[in-house]
C-alpha cells in the first residue's frame, strides 16, 4: 500500500494558489484513476483509496493548514501501517522553475513548513517527495505572500501540462528499484 498526500490549505480562498498545487495533483490523480475522495471521519483529511497501475494506493489531502499537515498524514500512515518509504508527499517548490517536476527520496525541508511538519510527525526524513516548481517571487515580494497568491493566467494555461508531468513522476516512482 502506498500513501500519496498532496499539501495545500483548505478553503475556497486558497483553491487557486500556488501553495495548493499538491491538492490539485491529488484531484487529478483521483480523476484519472476514478478514486472517490471524501472527508475522513477519523482524520483531518479528504481521502480515497484505489489502485494505480496494479498498486493499492491511498490519496490524501489534509484539511488542516499546511504548516500542521504532518499530523494528519502521520495518523493516516500509522493507522494503515504505511512506512515512510511508502509515502509520497506532493508539494510546491519555489526553488524550481514553474512547470518543473522532480522526485526526491528523503532530505531536508528547504524551509517548506508543510514538509517540516510531515518530517516531524513521521519522525523520519525518509519519504518520497514530488516537488512541483512554482518559481521564485519577483523582487520585493515576500515568498509566503507569493505562494498564497493565485496562479497567473499564463500559469493556469500551463497547469494541465505540469499536472500531467506530476502524475507521470508519481507513476514512475510507484515501484522503486530495490
Amino acid at each position: 500500500m502506498k500513501l500519496i498526500a498532496g499539501l495545500g490549505n483548505p478553503g475556497p480562498e486558497y483553491e487557486t494558489t500556488r501553495h495548493n498545487i499538491g491538492f490539485l495533483a491529488i484531484d487529478q490523480l483521483a480523476d484519472e484513476y476514478r478514486i472517490r475522495l471524501k472527508q475522513s471521519p477519523s482524520f483531518l483529511l479528504i481521502v480515497g483509496d484505489g489502485w494505480m497501475d496494479e498498486v493499492p494506493i491511498i490519496l490524501a489531502k489534509p484539511t488542516t493548514l499546511m504548516n500542521v499537515s504532518g499530523r494528519s498524514i502521520a495518523g493516516l500512515a500509522e493507522a494503515n501501517r504505511i512506512g515512510g518509504k511508502e509515502i509520497t508527499v506532493v508539494h510546491d517548490d519555489i526553488d524550481l522553475a514553474p512547470g518543473t517536476v522532480k522526485w526526491k527520496m528523503g532530505g531536508g525541508d528547504a524551509g517548506h513548513r508543510g514538509i517540516r511538519s510531515v518530517t516531524e510527525c513521521l519522525g523520519t526524513k525518509e519519504f518520497g517527495r514530488v516537488r512541483i516548481g512554482v518559481g521564485r517571487p519577483p523582487e520585493g515580494i515576500d515568498p509566503v505572500e507569493y505562494v498564497l497568491d493565485p496562479f497567473t493566467e499564463e500559469e493556469w494555461e500551463n497547469l494541465r501540462e505540469t499536472l500531467d508531468k506530476t502524475i507521470q513522476c508519481i507513476r514512475s516512482n510507484l515501484h522503486p528499484v530495490p
